[in-house]
């Protein structure tokens, strides 16, 4: 029979990253906790873990088993969290990847309400256009643009695409016109995230179903947030997530192009790395920025 310790030390070894400092945090020797991990790889037949000098690697049958153990161990601890304490409150970090823009569009005053409503809760926004490691980055939850690719994770979109895509500035616009169906955009400058050969396909949905340009321009960059200056600077037309694009066309800065065409596979989706018993805390917080980003007042302004 599995001891269930052995287990919960599994979990832990994961979300440390090392068998060090998961003793430290066990308050047990490395050995002894290398020894039981590797009693339970026995007992289940299969290899968990590829040890080497620098860093632990989950297995593939690692990384299932602990997807179907870590909420089970969480849902352990919280209950027995919540006989002695009396309640069920959120509490303890949170540690949340986002993309390097995530600010611009998530208000700061919506976590500040978060918290005061959560005195127990903390926070620690990890913040990169880059695909973070769940469960090596020990994170909590992960907030992602763009399509959702089976990942390994539990995922949901909590913002679907909206209708602003492709704009452009004013002074843009007057200087060189306004296309008129996507084949224009050949002629026009775009602010792109670039291929290595210059140019980008941008997958769009329109009157007659999904479709695909290529465009070029003379300025690239890697972040959302560097297209949206490039744009609002008139270097070309740029194909902007609609939760950014929605603000700047509010307030004038910058024009639809082509509105008849949304992107393809953009919004907002959440991605945590297990199944079963999500912390309080976290799944407190998935629901408080779904029910912020679907509101009248975000979607609509």
């Amino acid at each position: 029979m599995l001891d269930l310790n052995d287990i919960a030390m599994f979990v832990q070894v994961v979300r440390s990253g090392s068998f060090a400092q998961a003793a430290r945090r066990l308050g047990m020797p490395p050995n002894t906790v290398s020894r039981r991990i590797q009693q339970l790889e026995v007992q289940l037949g299969t290899r968990l873990l590829q040890r080497s000098t620098r860093k632990l690697t989950l297995t593939s049958a690692g990384q299932d088993f602990h997807e179907r153990c870590a909420g089970a161990v969480d849902g352990l601890f919280e209950a027995g969290q919540e006989l002695v304490s009396g309640n069920n409150e959120p509490s303890g970090l949170v540690r949340v990847a986002a993309p390097a823009d995530f600010f611009d569009f998530f208000q700061m005053e919506w976590v500040s309400e978060f918290l005061v409503a959560h005195p127990r809760v903390r926070f620690d926004f990890v913040l990169s256009d880059g695909k973070a490691d769940l469960i090596a980055e020990q994170i909590d939850v992960a907030f992602r643009g763009g399509s959702l690719h089976d990942s390994g994770y539990v995922g949901r979109q909590i913002v679907g695409p909206l209708s602003v895509g492709m704009v452009a500035s004013p002074a843009y616009i007057a200087r060189h016109g306004v296309p008129h169906a996507l084949k224009d955009l050949a002629s026009h400058d775009c602010v792109i995230a670039a291929l290595p050969g210059g140019h980008a396909i941008w997958r769009l949905v329109g009157p007659d179903g999904e479709e695909e340009v290529q465009v070029t321009g003379r300025f690239s960059g890697n972040t959302a947030q560097a297209l949206r200056k490039a744009a609002l600077a008139g270097l070309g037309i740029a194909l902007l997530p609609p939760v950014m694009a929605r603000q700047e066309v509010e307030a004038g800065t910058l024009v639809p192009v082509l509105a008849q065409y949304r992107p393809k596979g953009y919004g907002l989706n959440v991605l945590y790395p297990s199944r079963r018993q999500l912390p309080l805390a976290v799944s407190a917080f998935i629901e408080w920025v779904i029910r912020k980003m679907n509101a009248d007042s975000f979607i609509t302004g």
